[in-house]
C-alpha cells in the first residue's frame, strides 16, 4: 500500500471519530433549544439542608462564598454550613469562626488534598446529633443567590433526589477566563439542558449540586480522586437515580485567568475523564442491554473528544491539507464550520459582549495549543491536586 492511501485512510479514521462527536454535541445542542425550566411548585415544607465548602488555601474568596450562605432568604435554623479549612492561614480562619458555621480543620500532608478526601473527612467528623435531608456541595469560591436553598427545596420536595445548578461565570476580564466561561455554558447547553430535555439525567459539574443526604452519607466515603464529580455520577447513574439540572438556580464561579492554569485544569479534568472511562467502560454492554441509558449514555460521554482537543484536531488539519489536497481539506472545513454553528447555537448570547471577539482570537490558539500537550501529561493526574491561584477580592462585581 502506497503511503499517500495509507495517510489518507487514516485520515478517514480520525474524520469519523472526530464526526461521532461532532453529531453527539448537535444532537443534543439541538434539544437544549427547546429546553424550558422545570418550575416546581412551592414547598409548604422546608427540609433541612447541609452545605459543605471545601476550601484549600482560599484565603482570597472564602469569605464571599459563606456570606453568601449565610445571606439566604431560607429559615437560618434549617441549614448549616460548614467550611472544610485547609492550609488556610490562620487568621482566615479566626476570622471565619466569629461567623455562625462550622470550622472543620484537616491536616492533610501537602499535596494530597482533594475535595474527595475533604468531603469524606467532613463527614466522618460531623456530629450525629442533627438529621439533614440534603447535602450542596459548593467550591470555595461559588456565590449563590439568596433564593438558591428555596428553588432546591421546592424540587427536593416535588420527589428530586439529586440536582446541579447552573454554574456561571463570575470573571471575564482575560482570554483564559472569558474561554473558560464559554466552555462551561457549551457544557451546560449540551450536557444539561440538552440531555434532561431527552429525558436523560444533566451531568454534574463538580458544584452546586445537592445530593440526598442519606445517599451522600452512604456513597462518599466510595470516592477518592479529584474526578469526584465522575465518580458520583457512575455512582448515581448505576443506581439508577435521576440527575435533575435547574437552569434558573444560579451558582457562580470564578473562571482562571491565566492559560498554564487553564490548561493545567483541563488536564486533571481530561485525566479524570479517562480515568472514569477506564474503570466503566467494561459496563457499557451491561448498561445497554438492561436498558440503563443514563449510566450507557454517560460512559458513550467519556469517550468523546473534549471540546479544546476537537478544536485543535479540525485546526490541524485545516492547515496541513490544503497543501497536499484540497479536497481532502474541504471536509475538515466543513466540519469545522459545523462545530462553530453549533457552539454559536449553545452560547448564551450575555457572554457575546464587546470583548469576546478579541478574548477569543487571542485566547484560543494557547488552549488548542495546550490541549494537545496535555495528550502526553495525564499520567497520575487523575488523582493529583493542583490549587488554582485565585484572583478575584470580594468586592469584585459579577460578570464584569
Amino acid at each position: 500500500m502506497e503511503i499517500s492511501s495509507l495517510i489518507r485512510i487514516i485520515d478517514w479514521i480520525i474524520f469519523a471519530i472526530v464526526c461521532g462527536t461532532v453529531f453527539y454535541m448537535f444532537y443534543f445542542a439541538l434539544g437544549a433549544l427547546f429546553y424550558k425550566n422545570n418550575r416546581y411548585s412551592k414547598a409548604s415544607r422546608k427540609a433541612r439542608f447541609l452545605i459543605l465548602i471545601p476550601a484549600y488555601a482560599e484565603d482570597k474568596v472564602i469569605m464571599s462564598t459563606v456570606m453568601s450562605t449565610l445571606d439566604q432568604q431560607y429559615p437560618t435554623k434549617e441549614y448549616d454550613v460548614v467550611v472544610i479549612s485547609d492550609h488556610m492561614n490562620e487568621m482566615t480562619n479566626t476570622y471565619l469562626a466569629q461567623f455562625p458555621i462550622t470550622l472543620i480543620l484537616p491536616k492533610f500532608e501537602e499535596g494530597t488534598a482533594t475535595k474527595a478526601r475533604a468531603l469524606n473527612y467532613a463527614m466522618r467528623h460531623m456530629p450525629n446529633l442533627k438529621h439533614y435531608d440534603m447535602v450542596v456541595v459548593l467550591d470555595a469560591d461559588n456565590v449563590i443567590e439568596d433564593s438558591f436553598l428555596d428553588s432546591i427545596n421546592d424540587a427536593y420536595q416535588s420527589g428530586i433526589k439529586i440536582i446541579q445548578t447552573h454554574r456561571i461565570s463570575k470573571n471575564r476580564n482575560t482570554p483564559s477566563a472569558l474561554l473558560d466561561a464559554c466552555f462551561e455554558e457549551i457544557n451546560n447547553s449540551i450536557f444539561r439542558k440538552g440531555h434532561v430535555q431527552f429525558g436523560f439525567s444533566s451531568a454534574l459539574v463538580g458544584s452546586g449540586i445537592a445530593f440526598e443526604y442519606d445517599w451522600f452519607k452512604e456513597n462518599v466515603g466510595k470516592v477518592f480522586t479529584s474526578g469526584e464529580d465522575k465518580e458520583f455520577e457512575a455512582l448515581l447513574l448505576k443506581q439508577n437515580i435521576y440527575i435533575e439540572y435547574l437552569d434558573n438556580v444560579v451558582v457562580y464561579d470564578e473562571k482562571t485567568q491565566k492559560s498554564d492554569h487553564f490548561n493545567n485544569q483541563r488536564r486533571r479534568w481530561l485525566a479524570a475523564q479517562y480515568s472514569a472511562l477506564f474503570h466503566n467502560i467494561a459496563h457499557l454492554p451491561k448498561a445497554i442491554f438492561t436498558h440503563q441509558r443514563d449510566y450507557a449514555d454517560k460512559i458513550i460521554q467519556w469517550m468523546l473528544i473534549p471540546r479544546t482537543l476537537l478544536m485543535a484536531i479540525i485546526a490541524i488539519m485545516c492547515v496541513i491539507w490544503p497543501f497536499f489536497s484540497g479536497f481532502v481539506a474541504a471536509k475538515w472545513y466543513i466540519l469545522g464550520a459545523f462545530v462553530m454553528f453549533i457552539f454559536a447555537m449553545s452560547l448564551p448570547d450575555y457572554l457575546v459582549d464587546d470583548k469576546f471577539e478579541k478574548f477569543f482570537y487571542k485566547g484560543a490558539p494557547s488552549v488548542m495549543l495546550g490541549a494537545l500537550r496535555n495528550i502526553f501529561r495525564l499520567k497520575g493526574q487523575s488523582r493529583k491536586f493542583e490549587h488554582t491561584e485565585h484572583y478575584i477580592d470580594e468586592n469584585l462585581n459579577i460578570n464584569k
